[in-house]
């Protein structure tokens, strides 16, 4: 087939609205693509045609897009289209563009052509650098959370100068000394790190009007795919190249937008007529993805919204299954019910492979139950975009000592265990200590004991060496018949370990309720299966967990259930999709409640998970749900809420059912208030009046409440029954609360 009969065999396959965008020639344009409605076609076909129909040159046009996959596939497209590879034409995602354009440009940004492109771990030893160098203590702000902090500034377009007028925090402060000192320390290295290839073609263009007009002229025609998930940067160059010319085809959904986290802006999106005021708009709406009934739930859900430009999609498939919402008793029933479900479904259904499923949840931490189940059923399964749960390094972190105190002679626990967190022992140190072992024929931890072997150490790594070695010593006394979430408890806090990691940053959060998931695998490895013979609390969790990490890792082409987040799952589709963990405070997490931004980004999540599903759609919730090792009482999400019942099947699992608990409880909006059962501290019953006499809360103090956990006390109002507490929860996923004392039933002094 020639050339000009693919093209117009492909622009004959396109629907009115798909013809129209790709049919638009000069101007700005914006394409509102909803989930599964063929925008990627749309992109190959307008730039086909562009160089085809209107004879533009392939170097005037600029393709950007998210992936490098993607970039791949739309270069693959287009030359299918065309017979020919499209010579000249920059496709890529923006920062390999901006790569490109800073290597032509190097001597305006101080770098030689040959410049380095540091990557993370690059990145972070030159923070690590400058801070040494400015005596900044690595031990209270780690060299990660300033260079989240700088990264988050850069992709802002914040400079070190501005920046150092807006930080007014403790860590905001740190971040902005090495901010000042970083680029030209990148420069003197001829290096950039990854947040520089946004930000330094950005200035070059803005302080270059010679290469801007340029760069203008080069770039006739843009096209930027995901246009939602545009950071101030991106948009920046973006605005900047097209906004002469304004020749700007944008395609995005805002309706998919769930990067705001991390930078991304919605507005770009949503105010796109005020930088091009003469764009067209085109819906596309037709979805060629997804089942009627899996549409309809998209379409109610995400009108909850009113941060949107608006659109309905319209299903081009047949009518399939309804919706399942699925009730269980608590997070391991919930797993138990997917894992057999899948099952089910296969057994039903023969040509359903295990790779047309995924299984999707909000958090990493939700993923050990599920895989658990899935485990024990002998399930293949492929995590995306994250480590297997006991592979992710604070698991592996803590997972080190314990083996330590349940095996004296382990040298490998020992290295990983005393370096988290930081002690003041170098690699140095460690490997002297590693050759006085090796002489003595004793292990590592036995030869940090041993004073007549240390002392030809520093006696700052003597003092380390000593309190860590009696720190093990003290938790192999307690392993002998203590559980071992009790052990975890002690040992975290004994260590600070959760300070260790909330000095990473945002991403310290997370790894936190990954720790309490530990917790709880560890509370129900004792309470569900009590040990074997022989063998102690901590040598059965430990056995248990090697045959976990150990489980045959999975060809990425197997035949296995895929697990993901939703984040990750953004831009995927399967013919079955489980969405996982749908409970108030989980999904949205609770912090959304008080903030209406955060509360609809987390309902387009839910919007992006449910528009995964191709078939079937099942979402499930918990009664309860272990956090932190503890039992927690849970409430089905409010997104469900607005999703009339008659669109649903409605199921409860075997257990829930039998337990008589079957009738759930409605989502927040909708549920009778009620008071919550547990030992009240004394004074806080609404019946009774306040007095003098009675104990008041302090700024600081510690107390539990039963449903959120433990948390500390950090602001107190009014008296009586209208006293009011602010508590900042241990959970990330609770947060701060603002809670009346009367009906709170806190108890106090809890660590």
């Amino acid at each position: 087939m020639t050339s000009t009969h693919a093209h117009a065999d492909a622009l004959a396959h396109l629907n009115p609205a798909q013809r129209e965008a790709v049919l638009h020639f000069q101007g700005p344009i914006l394409v509102l693509a909803g989930a599964g409605s063929g925008k990627t076609r749309v992109l190959t076909t307008r730039i086909a045609r562009l160089i085809e129909e209107h004879g533009v040159d392939p170097r005037h046009i600029l393709a950007v897009t998210f992936t490098n996959k993607a970039a791949g596939e739309m270069r693959e497209r287009v030359a299918r289209l065309l017979g020919e590879e499209p010579a000249g034409m920059w496709v890529g995602t923006f920062h390999a563009i901006g790569a490109r354009l800073l290597r032509r440009e190097a001597a305006l940004a101080g770098r030689t052509a040959s410049f380095t492109i540091y990557d993370e771990e690059d990145a972070l030893a030159v923070v690590r650098r400058v801070m040494e160098r400015l005596k900044i203590s690595t031990k209270q702000w780690t060299p990660k959370a300033i260079r989240v902090a700088i990264s988050d500034a850069k992709n802002a377009l914040v400079g070190p100068e501005e920046y150092a007028s807006l930080a007014l925090d403790p860590l905001s402060r740190a971040a902005s000394q090495v901010y000042t000192h970083l680029e030209p320390t990148l420069r003197e290295a001829n290096a950039v790190d990854f947040d520089d290839l946004l930000v330094l073609p950005v200035r070059i263009l803005q302080g270059n009007a010679d290469r801007l007009a340029a760069y203008r002229a080069r770039f006739q025609f843009i096209l930027v795919d995901e246009y939602q998930d545009t950071n101030r940067a991106q948009y920046q160059l973006i605005k900047l190249l097209g906004g002469e010319h304004g020749n700007v085809l944008v395609v995005g959904d805002d309706d998919q937008s769930i990067y705001g986290w991390r930078g991304a802006d919605i507005r770009n999106i949503l105010d796109f007529e005020k930088d091009f005021p003469s764009a067209k708009v085109v819906r596309l709406e037709e979805n060629y993805r997804s089942t009627p009934e899996v549409l309809e739930l998209a379409n109610t859900v995400i009108r909850e919204n009113t941060s949107r430009r608006g659109k309905t999609l319209r299903a081009t498939r047949r009518s399939g299954e309804k919706v399942t919402v699925v009730g269980s008793l608590d997070d391991r029933d919930e797993a138990d019910f997917v894992a057999e479900e899948i099952t089910a479904r296969r057994r039903a259904e023969p040509s359903l492979s295990l790779g047309d499923i995924a299984v999707l949840y909000r958090t990493n931490a939700q993923s050990r139950t599920l895989e658990e189940a899935l485990r024990r059923r002998g399930i293949p399964y492929r995590l995306v975009g994250a480590v297997r749960f006991y592979d992710r390094r604070e698991i592996r972190d803590l997972m080190s000592y314990l083996k330590l105190i349940a095996n004296p002679a382990d040298d490998e626990a020992f290295r990983r265990a005393v370096s988290v967190p930081r002690r003041g022992l170098g690699e140095t140190t460690i490997d002297q200590l590693d050759g006085i072992a090796r002489a003595a024929g004793v292990p590592l931890l036995v030869a940090a004991t041993r004073a007549d072997l240390v002392e030809g150490l520093r006696p700052a790594a003597r003092q380390a060496l000593g309190g860590f070695a009696a720190l093990i010593e003290r938790f192999r006394a307690r392993a002998a018949d203590a559980a071992v979430d009790e052990l975890l408890r002690e040992l975290v806090e004994e260590i600070r370990f959760a300070d260790h990691l909330k000095a990473e940053g945002p991403e310290g959060a997370e790894r936190l309720e990954n720790v309490r998931e530990l917790i709880t695998s560890a509370a129900e490895t004792v309470a569900d299966e009590g040990g074997e013979l022989g063998l102690t609390p901590l040598d059965h969790f430990l056995q248990r967990a090697s045959l976990v990490s150990d489980f045959d890792r999975l060809n990425p082409d197997a035949d296995a259930v895929t697990m993901m987040t939703l984040h990750n799952a953004k831009g995927l589709e399967f013919p079955v999709v489980f969405i996982t963990g749908l409970e108030e405070g989980l999904f949205p997490l609770s912090r959304a409640q008080e903030e209406p931004e955060m509360l609809e980004e987390e309902r387009r999540l839910f919007y992006v998970g449910i528009t995964r599903a191709q078939r079937k759609l099942y979402l499930t919730h918990a009664r309860s749900r272990r956090r932190n090792g503890e039992i927690m009482p849970s409430m089905p999400s409010s997104f469900l809420r607005p999703i009339p019942p008659a669109m649903l099947e409605q199921r409860s699992t075997i257990r829930l059912r039998g337990s008589g608990q079957s009738v759930l409880p409605q989502p927040p909006s909708v549920r009778r208030p009620g008071i919550p059962v547990s030992r009240p501290v004394r004074g806080s019953d609404p019946d009774v009046d306040a007095s003098q006499d009675a104990p008041r809360f302090v700024k600081g103090e510690r107390v539990r409440h039963a449903r959120f956990g433990s948390g500390t006390v950090v602001e107190l109002s009014g008296v009586g029954r209208d006293m009011k507490v602010t508590i900042d929860f241990d959970d990330e996923a609770v947060g701060r609360k603002r809670l009346v004392v009367a009906y709170a039933g806190l108890e106090r002094g809890w660590d």
